[in-house]
């Protein structure tokens, strides 16, 4: 390996350190629950593959408005950003379960297609394959939401005690009897 590819990749492994571990580490010492942390990680993820680029942060921002005390907003933002490759990687996965579901036509992901879609001609296929993307994400959601809270839990239960704030002092949080000390001596 040259030396230019090492330090690109350890450029990028600094990037991802300082973008996505870091962020999540402050997140989880900062005192969140496991249950809290895998919900809201699986639906930033969940909402963060939706077929349409451009939409997931506006989505997000609308479940965070919504569910409110029952998510962690930073975590359902990182996860929408952590999700971003699979959102571009997913859409032909969306579309063809979509035709699947519906029995429609299948839309052809080839040159001439690409080449009709640049001139105007193919607008209607277009459309309708842009529906079906969409009624296969709607399908597949739940169920990606459900499987990843199942399999993040154990995790994020695992991370939270390893990180938990017994391990940064200057992030614990008062015992009742040392608040009533704090009270009683003002």
């Amino acid at each position: 390996m040259s030396k230019s590819s090492k330090k690109g990749i350890g450029a990028m492994g600094s990037w991802l350190h300082k973008k996505i571990v870091d962020p999540f580490i402050k997140i989880i010492r900062r005192g969140a629950e496991p249950k809290q942390l895998a919900f809201s990680t699986a639906l930033g993820i969940s909402l963060g593959v939706f077929p349409i680029v451009g939409v997931t942060v506006f989505l997000c921002g609308l479940a965070i408005a919504l569910l409110g005390p029952y998510v962690n907003a930073p975590t359902v933002m990182l996860a929408n950003f952590v999700a971003t490759p699979l959102e571009l990687s997913l859409m032909v996965v969306f579309l063809r379960f979509g035709e699947f579901v519906t029995g429609g036509p299948h839309f052809p992901l080839t040159a001439d297609a690409l080449k009709k879609v640049f001139t105007g001609e193919a607008s209607t296929e277009i459309f309708g394959s842009i529906l079906h993307a969409l009624l296969g994400w709607l399908v597949l959601a739940p169920l990606i939401l459900g499987a990843l809270y199942i399999i993040l839990l154990p995790c994020f239960i695992i991370l939270v005690h390893k990180l938990s704030n017994a391990s940064n002092p200057k992030l614990t949080t008062p015992s009742s009897t040392d608040l009533r000390l704090k009270v009683r001596d003002n």
